[in-house]
């Protein structure tokens, strides 16, 4: 099963299947280290992270997606699921500058509410097996894995991002 906290934050649920992470994850901002339910503003993560990915079979290869499930805003999100950012064939033990980044990182900016922004990790069958989806808005992650038969993730992350002014944090009991 996912941790607690992916489940508390239904993460698991609105965007993910239950699973188990089996790879380890870094996702840092300035240098400062994503765990999950972190509060960040917008200006904050105005530039893509840098992501480490554990492992150490070079052959084995990754695709990384960052998703905004709570697009345009929480209480009707209309654009679930929008995507972010998304780069393949990153290799085990290495980050993502090692990959293709095949849908560039649009910085999150919301306007309304606080948005859950998830990164997801997949274990690609081989490289050049992923492709770039036709939009960004109403992307779906299952679906997404079906497609290119991803299976379950091997691991994910979430923060919370509000906009400058944005006021409160996510309650979650």
């Amino acid at each position: 099963m996912a941790n607690d906290s992916l489940t508390r934050a239904q993460i698991v649920g609105d965007v993910l299947d239950p699973f188990v992470s089996s790879v380890p994850l870094t996702v840092m901002y300035d240098g400062r280290p994503v765990f999950n339910g972190m509060e960040f503003r917008s200006p904050a993560v105005s530039l893509k992270p840098s992501v480490e990915i554990g492992g150490d079979d070079f052959r084995v290869a990754y695709t990384l997606v960052m998703v905004d499930p709570d697009a345009p805003n929480p209480s009707n999100p209309t654009l679930r699921e929008y995507l972010h950012w998304m780069v393949t064939d990153v290799p085990s033990s290495t980050n993502d500058s090692f990959g293709k980044e095949i849908v560039p990182y649009e910085s999150p900016s919301p306007t309304m509410g606080i948005h859950r922004m998830v990164l997801v990790l997949y274990q690609q069958l081989g490289r050049g097996t992923v492709f770039a989806p036709q939009a960004r808005q109403s992307f779906n992650s299952r679906s997404f894995a079906r497609r290119f038969n991803l299976g379950k993730p091997v691991a994910a992350v979430y923060f919370n991002c509000q906009r400058p002014t944005g006021t409160g944090g996510r309650r979650f009991t």
